[in-house]
């Protein structure tokens, strides 16, 4: 049971952080912004393994739901990612 709180929380804290990693990207935006850029946006220079390991992550699966690209060295928001968040402007 305690493995089931312990996962809870990390996938809580990913989700987070994946959240805050699409805002960041959607109130900059049309800038395009580097994985390092991000990283210092975001308030993190320290650049650790954890933190470097946890943009990845988000990243990863922002990306692989439809919400970011990557390439080229940039990250940047989709076009369904900018939709929705005018939607939810309104």
């Amino acid at each position: 049971m305690n493995e089931n709180n312990d996962s809870r929380t990390t996938l809580v804290e990913d989700e987070d952080f994946e959240s805050a990693v699409l805002r960041q990207l959607l109130d900059l935006h049309p800038t395009r912004l580097t994985v390092s850029e991000l990283t210092r946006e975001l308030g993190d220079d320290r650049g650790g393994f954890a933190e470097r390991d946890a943009l990845e992550r988000a990243i990863r699966d922002l990306a692989a739901v439809g919400l970011l690209h990557r390439s080229e060295g940039f990250v940047t928001p989709t076009r369904a990612a900018l939709r929705f968040s005018d939607l939810l402007d309104r």
